[in-house]
């Protein structure tokens, strides 16, 4: 049977949650398809893992002194050059998108904090979870949410919390919140779709 929904997924790294998604959808727990994979690098580790699950991939690499307007512009321009692309989705895409009116509700972002604490510039991957660690607080966790043309800003779709293990380090946490992630991603792009269908 053909998925209702295709998405895109956009990653800068090494695209473990891309992997996850992959097999969330494997496995049928998952009902959509994803329509292409597109990087800022090529050398993104996300490539490797697309092409492994034959998946279309583009790579719009960031010019010197591009503007975020312009760069938006042309992402948004691969998207829809694939064809039909229902919801956007950035799992570890680290370049700020300005959102054009036509995707506005459309685009969702999974960051490692508890919005709106431990967000913003420069606050992604080992930086997060570093910055937690630091503060000494007690809980922390992820956050999906829907994106809007500042860094983690946009109005929340799901979150999950975990206790801040006893002595973690760095390592030992960021393991502990993707774990958290692996679940949270497939269960929002589920919500995304079943709250557009009411």
């Amino acid at each position: 049977m053909t998925p209702r929904h295709r998405i895109a997924v956009l990653a800068s790294g090494g695209g473990r949650s891309l992997e996850n998604l992959c097999e969330e959808i494997q496995a049928g727990r998952l009902d959509v398809e994803i329509g292409l994979v597109l990087v800022d690098k090529e050398s993104a580790g996300a490539v490797t893992r697309a092409k492994k699950w034959n998946l279309a991939t583009a790579c719009v690499p960031k010019s010197k002194g591009e503007s975020p307007t312009d760069y938006s512009a042309r992402v948004f321009a691969a998207i829809e050059a694939t064809g039909s692309i229902d919801l956007v989705v950035l799992a570890g895409f680290l370049k700020l998108l300005l959102i054009p009116a036509t995707w506005s509700g459309r685009v969702i972002n999974i960051h490692p904090a508890l919005l709106p604490a431990f967000g913003g510039k420069g606050y992604f991957g080992d930086h997060v979870h570093r910055a937690v660690l630091e503060r000494g607080v007690e809980v922390t966790g992820c956050t999906v949410h829907y994106v809007d043309d500042e860094y983690d800003h946009g109005r929340v779709l799901l979150q999950r919390w975990i206790a801040v293990p006893e002595g973690a380090n760095v390592e030992l946490l960021a393991s502990a919140v993707f774990e958290e992630e692996k679940r949270a991603l497939p269960a929002a792009i589920t919500r995304h779709f079943r709250q557009s269908a009411d």
